[in-house]
C-alpha cells in the first residue's frame, strides 16, 4: 500500500447529524496511522478538503470530534491525522519530524477523495510547523496557521517546560544537534511554498509567542510569497469560544476565496 491509502474506515458518532464521522486507518511511510474524518452528509456535490493539524504532543492537545465537525460544517470534506504512536496508531511520535510524512500523506489521503477538489491546509500550535511543511511539499490550495510554531530553535528556548520533552524526542539540544532542529523549522523552506497564507495569533500568547508568527510573516515576505496577517493584541492562545467561532468563519472564508489560484 502506498502512502495516503486508506487500510480502513469505521463509523464514529458524529454531533451532528448532517456530518458523518469515520475513525480512519492509513498508510504513511509503511506505518498504520489513525485519524478522524468528517464528512458532509449531501452526496450531490464536491467539496474542498481541509486538512486538520493538531498541535500538542501524545494525549495534549488531541483531536476534538466536535472542532473537526465544526470546519466540516463549514463546507469542507475534513480530515486528522493523529499522527504516528497515538489512538492506536502505530510508531512513535515524533514532535514535527518524521511524523510530517502523517500530514503529507494525510493531504495524499484527501486528494485521493473522489469527492474532494482543491486541499486545504490548517495547523494549530505545533501543528503550525506540520501545516507549513506540507506546503513546502504539497501543492495546497492555502495554507492558515493559529498560534502556531514556526521556529523550533525558539519553541526549545521560550519553552523551559517542554525541553526534557524535546530532548527525549529529537535528541538532544539545539546546540548539539543543530540539523535536528532546523529539519524541523519550515522558515529554511519557504522558498519551495506556491500556497496563499494566513497567520492568525493572540499577542499575548505565552504557549507560542507572537515572535513564531512574526519571523513567518517577515520570512514569507523576503521569498516573495502571499501571505495575511490577523494579529490580535488582546487573546492568549485560546481565544473565547464566541470570537473562537467567528475567526473559525471567517478562516474558511478567506480558504474559499483562495481555490484556484494555484492553478493560475
Amino acid at each position: 500500500m502506498t502512502s495516503g491509502e486508506i487500510f480502513e474506515k469505521t463509523r464514529f458518532p458524529s454531533p451532528n447529524p448532517a456530518i458523518e464521522l469515520y475513525i480512519v486507518t492509513y498508510y504513511a511511510s509503511g506505518l498504520k496511522v489513525k485519524g478522524l474524518l468528517a464528512e458532509p452528509k449531501d452526496d450531490s456535490k464536491t467539496y474542498d478538503g481541509f486538512l486538520y493539524l493538531r498541535g500538542g504532543i501524545k494525549n495534549v492537545g488531541k483531536v476534538r470530534p466536535g472542532r473537526i465537525v465544526q470546519f466540516a460544517s463549514e463546507g469542507f470534506i475534513v480530515f486528522a491525522p493523529f499522527y504516528r504512536g497515538n489512538q492506536g496508531g502505530e510508531g512513535n511520535e515524533d514532535f514535527a519530524g518524521e511524523d510530517q510524512q502523517d500530514a503529507i500523506s494525510a493531504f495524499s489521503l484527501l486528494k485521493k477523495h473522489p469527492k474532494v477538489n482543491q486541499v486545504h491546509v490548517f495547523g494549530f500550535s505545533r501543528g503550525g510547523v506540520m501545516a507549513l511543511m506540507v506546503g513546502v511539499n504539497c501543492p495546497a490550495a492555502s495554507i492558515v496557521t493559529w498560534g502556531g510554531v514556526s521556529n523550533m530553535f525558539l519553541t526549545y528556548q521560550e519553552r523551559k517546560d517542554l525541553r526534557r520533552m524535546m530532548k527525549r524526542v529529537i535528541g538532544g539540544t539545539p546546540n548539539k544537534y543543530p540539523e535536528e532542529y532546523r529539519k524541523r523549522t519550515p522558515l529554511f523552506f519557504l522558498e519551495k511554498m506556491s500556497s496563499p497564507t494566513l497567520i492568525i495569533h493572540g499577542m499575548q500568547d505565552k504557549n507560542v509567542s507572537i515572535e513564531h508568527s512574526y519571523q513567518l510573516e517577515n520570512r514569507l515576505k523576503e521569498v516573495g510569497k502571499e501571505v495575511e496577517t490577523w494579529y490580535f493584541p488582546e487573546y492568549t492562545h485560546y481565544f473565547p469560544p464566541e470570537i473562537n467561532r467567528q475567526v473559525v468563519v471567517n478562516l474558511t472564508q478567506w480558504m474559499k476565496k483562495q481555490t484556484g489560484k494555484l492553478l493560475k
